[in-house]
């Protein structure tokens, strides 16, 4: 046997199997011989189809046999159901002795493009995709069974379901284990020459390399055509698209009986939203499409489905704006999904001069080699496969099965639960659903099975208890669906989907206010003093800014480092890609070398003493005002304001300010979106709730240091001793849900590129995360926001226009210090809603 080819298609009804064999017989001796070749088909050990043909075979050549046969009522094969039958081909001589016999695991489907679709057993499909390279970081391009296995595994784990095979064909074993365990596989021809360029330049328009192309293309379609995860076939990657790729085209069609559709991602003739593509690809594949383009398309009736081959470029702090993606996705049927870039960190295990292991990228491999820097570090996961917050997103946008609250009344809720899924009935997960104040669940409910078939929603209605509301208190609908048995590769009760909904069961807190002591104000050469038994608080009068915060035997602040301004984040990877660190430079200078202006302080009442600090931002012509409450029980109300710039044109990094406490102040406590860090456009799978931590763990470690950590919609967060002594930050007045916020013990420039204002070519330098070390405090930042980390990609698109925080309108946003004396997180929760605004 030479080769095979097997044909495993469905009827049009996508009922029946329909089975054609083709087998190549080489005869390498001088005469002819009789042959005779058979075909058996197994499910488990169940014969199901069977068929054998003899032929004569002439001396020294090749005749190809055509073996066929139709199957009742067969198993398709999906991505969500991945049944494969067990073929054995036989080939026998004239006497019946075996000659040769073998066997491979095959599936039926029926993959086509229908009315602009891309089809699978009749069903239009949704890609959730990565693109993916072959890499260890222990073997570098070389992966073991085991490795791959883990990679389906956490693919599988974290709703994806199909891969692109980026940039050239995988082992063989690979496409094996995605037939068996379910994934679509995009295989994709070794063929790439950008470097020439897209026009005549290219070689695609030079027929001395057609051969070296189609070669290339044929061998792929030959070698893999018989898997039935692989669905389509890409022709290669950004290597223009002359009279060349229009033989490739031909080639790979001529080469699969199967007819698999084919694309090509080079097919933009002009420009997209004129679409001009060219004809040789089945579909609309282009690069780094924006949420926007995602939507125009999907507005549009065409031909050929649209399916991003690269897309959201996960280049260390990024993926922001992936919900967006994902709600256009799921409103167009022509929308049908895409491949992010890319999978993993191509990071390899190298030990450091400190002895420590680290993953190595660029040119820490030695002087003067060839290096892209840090532009191989854009997977969705970390070289060794752990997650990165990203990762979470990913798994949430791709969620298939989605929540939606339509009404509730004090003693009902009325639910739809839709069906995203193409091939899987919701009676394959258990639901569960709860209500949750505080961090705590206060109502169970009983959720019915659900049995919703595939693209199909169900309602549900849910009664309940009506529950005795708390005043100042926040109520969150929590749904989840769990698998109800274990598959190869995800055990029972994995959770697939969840969501949270807040839900409009709140009552505003009556709270008399507190008796407090009086304060003393002492006014010092440079300094002013608010005081009494409890309570010491000091300002730095030439600086605008408070230099000691004591109550009782607590104090709080690391080295006189009070609350300040705070307008810039360490440069993300994006952001250096869209040019932040140039364009939005000024907004650092002016932080840097702000000036107080302005320093006075007036008596309220016996016990609260206003402070007011103006700064002064030169380099962007505004000012930054805070406004200090200063109360006798030791609380601080502070409020911020950011006035409009009269000459920056460029968005502001970020509106806050950051203060250091002391080391002890290890343990976080807060009440936000969590538990990994979340950012504006980012945050679709961190849920409000309580959550605790140390300070030293809100850092997540990218390769190349760089903005990390953040939290967003806090009410309120607590930093506190052991001892459970601490300070409390409690949201106020702000047009937001609540304030964003970082706590952890490193500055932002420990992983900004500069202390500086000249960043130099950053990417081809070598700094990784090990070398950034915790420091002696905590540093605090309580801000209005910050802007996107973007998604789109890391050479030139900035976060999406809603996700900027423009320079020509005034920012204002308060929040409450509050001194903690316990670890009894009940009363915080109290203390928190005294003070909390609504």
């Amino acid at each position: 046997m030479a080769d095979y080819e097997v044909v495993t298609t469905l009827d049009k009804g996508c009922e029946n199997g329909e089975f054609s064999l083709f087998v190549d017989v080489q005869n390498h001796l001088a005469k002819s011989e009789r042959m005779e070749a058979e075909y058996t088909i197994l499910d488990g050990v169940k014969e199901l189809a069977k068929g054998s043909e003899r032929l004569i075979v002439a001396g020294n050549s090749k005749t190809t046999m055509h073996l066929s046969a139709n199957i009742p009522q067969v198993r398709p094969w999906s991505a969500e159901a991945p049944h494969l039958y067990t073929l054995l081909i036989t080939l026998r001589d004239k006497k019946g002795k075996v000659l040769e016999s073998t066997s491979s695991r095959i599936g039926f489907r029926r993959v086509e493009i229908v009315r602009g679709q891309l089809l699978v057993n009749g069903v239009p499909i949704t890609i959730k995709g990565v693109n993916i390279h072959e890499h260890s970081p222990q073997t570098g391009q070389y992966l073991t069974e085991e490795q791959m296995l883990e990679d389906i595994q956490r693919m599988k784990e974290y709703n994806i379901n199909a891969v692109r095979l980026s940039h050239y064909p995988f082992p063989e074993r690979w496409y094996e284990l995605c037939d068996e365990h379910g994934l679509y596989v995009l295989d994709e021809a070794n063929i790439e020459s950008h470097g020439f360029g897209y026009g005549a330049a290219s070689p695609s328009f030079n027929e001395n390399w057609e051969l070296a192309h189609v070669d290339r293309i044929e061998r792929m379609v030959k070698r893999s055509r018989n898997h039935a995860s692989v669905i389509f076939w890409s022709l290669g990657n950004e290597a223009g698209n002359g009279p060349i790729f229009y033989a490739g085209y031909h080639a790979a069609k001529a080469a699969d009986r199967t007819k698999r559709p084919v694309q090509y991602e080079r097919t933009e003739i002009g420009g997209r939203l004129a679409l001009e593509f060219d004809w040789n690809t089945d579909i609309i594949v282009p690069q780094y499409p924006d949420p926007y383009t995602f939507s125009w398309f999907g507005q549009q009736v065409l031909d050929r489905p649209f399916i991003a081959s690269e897309y959201a470029h996960a280049m260390g702090n990024s993926m922001g704006n992936f919900q967006d993606y994902w709600d256009e996705i799921n409103k167009y049927r022509q929308l049908q999904g895409g491949f992010i870039w890319d999978w993993v960190d191509q990071g390899l295990y190298k030990t450091n001069e400190a002895g420590q292991q680290i993953f190595a990228y660029g040119g820490n491999f030695g002087d003067n080699m060839p290096s892209d820097g840090n532009f191989l570090l854009n997977g969705i996961v970390f070289p060794d496969r752990s997650v990165k917050p990203a990762t979470h997103e990913v798994k949430k946008a791709h969620e298939s099965v989605r929540f939606k609250l339509l009404k509730t009344t004090r003693g009902s809720l009325r639910l739809l639960v839709e069906n995203l899924y193409d091939f899987t009935t919701l009676e394959a997960f258990d639901f569960k659903g709860y209500v949750k104040a505080d961090g705590q669940v206060v109502l169970t409910l009983d959720l019915p099975s659900l049995k919703a078939q595939p693209h199909v929603g169900q309602i549900v209605e849910v009664d309940f208890t009506p529950l005795q509301l708390l005043p100042g208190t926040e109520y969150f609908l929590h749904l989840e669906a769990t698998t109800r048995a274990a598959s190869s590769m995800l055990k029972a009760g994995h959770m697939v989907a969840h969501e949270q909904i807040k839900l409009n069961w709140q009552s505003a807190p009556e709270y008399a206010s507190p008796q407090v002591a009086d304060l003393n104000v002492k006014v010092g050469e440079g300094t002013l003093t608010l005081s009494n038994a409890q309570v010491r608080v000091v300002f730095d009068t030439a600086k605008g800014q408070m230099v000691t915060y004591q109550v009782g035997q607590t104090d709080y602040l690391h080295a006189g480092n009070g609350p300040q301004p705070d307008l810039w984040r360490a440069v993300t990877d994006n952001d250096f890609g869209n040019g932040m660190h140039v364009n939005s430079i000024d907004w650092k200078k002016a932080m840097h070398q702000a000036t107080c202006d302005l320093f006075e302080h007036q008596r309220i009442s016996k016990d609260v003493v206003e402070v007011r600090a103006n700064y002064h931002l030169k380099e962007t012509a505004n000012a930054y005002t805070i406004t200090y409450m200063v109360y006798g029980d030791g609380r601080i109300g502070v409020m911020n304001h950011l006035s409009a710039s009269a000459a920056e044109t460029a968005d502001i990094p970020r509106v806050g300010m950051n203060f250091l406490l002391k080391k002890e102040f290890q343990n976080l406590t807060w009440f936000g979106r969590g538990p990994w860090e979340n950012y504006m456009d980012r945050k679709a799978s961190s849920f409000i709730d309580l959550y605790q931590g140390k300070v030293i763990d809100q850092m997540v470690p990218y390769i190349r240091p760089q903005e990390n950590g953040n939290k967003t919609d806090v009410r309120w967060a607590v930093l506190s001793n052991d001892q459970g002594k601490g300070l409390m930050v409690v949201n106020r007045q702000s047009d937001r849900e609540g304030f964003e916020m970082t706590a952890m013990p490193y500055l932002t420039a420990d992983f900004d590129a500069r202390e500086g204002y000249d960043y130099g070519p950053v990417h081809l330098e070598q700094k990784n995360m090990a070398d950034v070390q915790p420091r002696d405090f905590v540093r605090w930042n309580i801000d209005y926001g910050q802007r996107g980390v973007a998604g789109v990609n890391s050479w030139g698109a900035g976060p999406l226009n809603k996700n900027l925080l423009k320079p020509d309108r005034d920012y204002r946003y308060g929040f409450m210090l509050v001194p903690v004396q316990t670890n009894d997180i009940g009363q915080w929760i109290d203390l928190a809603k005294r003070y909390l605004y609504f």
